[in-house]
């Protein structure tokens, strides 16, 4: 799929601020980082026919009316965050970065037994995706690796936590791991106040995996973790500008942190966002290891003014992108941390 957006054209961490990039002869190694959502439909949909011009029309068309300005303001105001929680929306991926590609897929096949769902090498624009997960795309969160050629190393920076897995044997994964020479960080403990366990493993690019005991689980790859500087404004504005449900919070005076859970539904079922605020903590430096979230979305317009209206910043604004006809916009959170919103048919349409 498109879903990627790894490149590193904008100040804040990948982007398709513009429809024109300079050649890659020109471009210093952030620059040359990998533009996804770029070019994996191009041949596909060059012929796709009548039907597909009459659609992008029809989607014109409506985006003309919101650029206009042809929507009253109380239909604005009253009604767009209301919609934002109705619409159907869920995380389809999380995109990051990888010196090795296929010694990360190895790890994540042979450690975590994912698969490896699709995988496209963008030459002309230095790039590799690689896409893997626990099942079908189309109903599962899964993860997009960008291997941007010749960039065998990323900063991770202090703002990204970790990623969530659950599994229902968490002592066979460690010692996997181990065998593989992989990385403990914390052995099989229990969770404080429960009844499971929990442990923490390190990849070979050296991102953060909680693995979680938990049966069954609908949806292994169950969570993305990040630091923000003010968790009452982060709740604020995903629950307003996402559409997103607040799930549960938790404050740990022993650890000196707070977290939220934020989500689409249930925690044991899908995956989820875990925002953690660290007592005193404002800012983070970000490195240019983690990329973003995608989230499905019926109308990337809607998504975008409704953004807007609970005060975050769209970094792309709503329509086609460059090359395809995927829908999509994206834009950062009060932190700095950026999502792309893709629309929900176009995203089928690209997995066919």
């Amino acid at each position: 799929m498109f879903i990627g957006f790894t490149s590193m054209a904008s100040s804040i961490r990948p982007s398709l601020s513009s429809i024109k990039f300079p050649p890659l002869s020109s471009r210093n190694p952030s620059q040359k980082l990998s533009l996804s959502y770029l070019g994996a439909g191009v041949r596909r949909f060059r012929n796709f026919g009548l039907m597909a011009s009459r659609f992008l029309r029809r989607n014109e068309n409506c985006m003309g009316l919101m650029a206009s300005g042809n929507m009253s303001p109380a239909t604005t105001q009253e009604n767009l965050l209301d919609w934002a929680k109705q619409d159907k929306r869920r995380m389809l991926h999380v995109v990051y970065r990888v010196g090795d590609l296929d010694k990360t897929i190895k790890f994540y096949r042979e450690c975590f037994g994912m698969k490896l769902l699709r995988q496209r090498d963008l030459q002309e624009l230095r790039y590799i995706n690689a896409f893997l997960g626990y099942g079908p795309e189309d109903a599962h969160f899964a993860i997009e690796l960008t291997y941007n050629y010749g960039i065998d190393k990323y900063d991770m920076g202090d703002g990204f936590g970790h990623f969530g897995l659950a599994v229902d044997d968490i002592s066979r994964v460690v010692e996997l791991v181990r065998a593989k020479g992989g990385k403990i960080t914390k052995e099989p403990s229990p969770i404080k106040g429960g009844n499971s366990l929990y442990a923490f493993i390190e990849d070979p690019d050296g991102y953060q995996f909680e693995i979680l005991q938990r049966s069954p689980a609908p949806e292994p790859l169950c969570k993305v973790m990040l630091r923000v500087g003010n968790l009452d404004r982060s709740i604020n504005f995903y629950e307003k500008a996402f559409g997103m449900e607040l799930l549960r919070t938790q404050d740990n005076p022993e650890a000196k942190n707070a977290i939220a859970v934020l989500g689409y539904g249930p925690e044991e079922k899908n995956a989820v966002l875990e925002l953690t605020y660290n007592y005193g903590v404002r800012h983070y430096d970000k490195g240019d290891a983690y990329a973003q979230i995608a989230i499905g979305t019926d109308d990337v317009y809607k998504t975008a003014e409704a953004i807007k209206l609970a005060g975050g910043r769209v970094t792309r604004e709503p329509g086609p992108a460059p090359g395809v006809m995927t829908k999509i916009t994206a834009c950062v959170d009060p932190d700095g941390w950026k999502t792309v919103f893709a629309d929900n048919v176009d995203f089928c349409r690209e997995l066919e």
